[in-house]
């Protein structure tokens, strides 16, 4: 498999990222270990996660995901042969939460535990905190690339203003920049990172982890109708975000280009963001073998000019 590099930065990652948002979730640990084997497998080497996974869940305090990750990489020997990317900044309670240094420092090593690991190959602002100078956040990253525990670092959920002021302040301070973006992004969700996101990523070689590739599972065409929220413990808030007059002409196209190509509706729009500029692995998450195949194949799925016209056309904003 073509591996792809994260940035500007030494990281080499296939063309897919597994969202690890359901490990330890709506995937048991050891669905979760059998995914994460049948991944390395199939030629993937990326996994991405974060502190706070899955905090919401009821009885869950954060820290699930990583927990089964890291008894996985414990047990399978296999740490290195993934690139493992996780997040910090979200609200873990307690006051813990933002990206002061000193949170920074202690949350790291927090990860590293649960990850059973001695570096974080991409650690990553999950989204952006105004209170503190971003001076102080990229200094913190610097001491923990320059210590070893991190490979390098990104951004999640930034604006295109502040993502180029934190790249400025990395120029100017000589300070590690972030190499990667993680932004909301799909067939559906376009707007806000086309507009400014994406050509700031295309000008400065960030690399573009898009998440919700799949817009949570609405553009594999499973919810097609109000009835359908019961199928998943995310389907009601999926529904009602997606399933409106714009978003069935979506799934209208995505059936279309998936008979003329013989893929899956989810298969074609994987491979529609795979297609976009500055994108370098969409993340995308699988609670079971078949839908983990179906990721696999998309990933081998290229779409010509008329197929993405035919669905740039559809989602188009009107």
């Amino acid at each position: 498999m073509e591996l792809r590099p994260l940035g500007r930065s030494a990281l080499q990652v296939s063309p897919l990222c597994f969202g690890g948002n359901v490990f330890g979730w709506t995937a048991d640990e050891k669905t979760s270990f059998s995914l994460l084997d049948a991944w390395l497998d199939a030629g993937f080497n990326f996994v991405d996660t974060a502190d706070v996974y899955s905090r919401w869940a009821p009885g869950h305090t954060g820290g699930e995901s990583e927990t089964v990750i890291g008894k996985w990489l414990r047990q399978s020997g296999k740490r290195d042969k993934v690139v493992i990317a996780t997040k910090v900044g979200m609200d873990m309670g307690d006051g813990k939460a933002g990206l002061k240094a000193d949170y920074i420092k202690r949350a790291v090593e927090d990860s590293l535990r649960r990850l059973h690991t001695d570096r974080i190959d991409l650690y990553q602002a999950h989204k952006d905190d105004e209170a503190t100078p971003l001076e102080e956040t990229l200094e913190a990253f610097a001491g923990l690339v320059k210590q070893g525990k991190v490979r390098a670092i990104g951004a999640s959920n930034y604006s295109a203003a502040r993502l180029r002021e934190a790249l400025d302040t990395s120029t100017r301070m000589g300070l590690p920049r972030y190499e990667t973006l993680q932004p909301l992004y799909n067939l559906y969700d376009r707007a806000v990172f086309e507009q400014d996101l994406q050509p700031l990523c295309v000008q400065e070689g960030v690399g573009v982890i898009n998440f919700y590739a799949l817009a949570a599972g609405f553009l594999t065409g499973k919810y097609r109708k109000a009835e359908d929220a019961g199928k998943s413990p995310r389907g009601a808030a999926t529904t009602k975000k997606y399933l409106n007059d714009r978003g069935l002409r979506i799934l209208a196209a995505l059936d279309d280009v998936a008979r003329q190509v013989g893929a899956t509706p989810g298969q074609v729009a994987v491979a529609w963001v795979m297609a976009q500029p500055a994108v370098v692995a969409p993340i995308a998450s699988a609670t079971s073998l078949a839908q983990l195949k179906d990721l696999v194949q998309a990933s081998q799925l290229r779409l010509d000019p008329q197929a993405l016209a035919r669905l740039n056309q559809a989602s188009a904003e009107s």
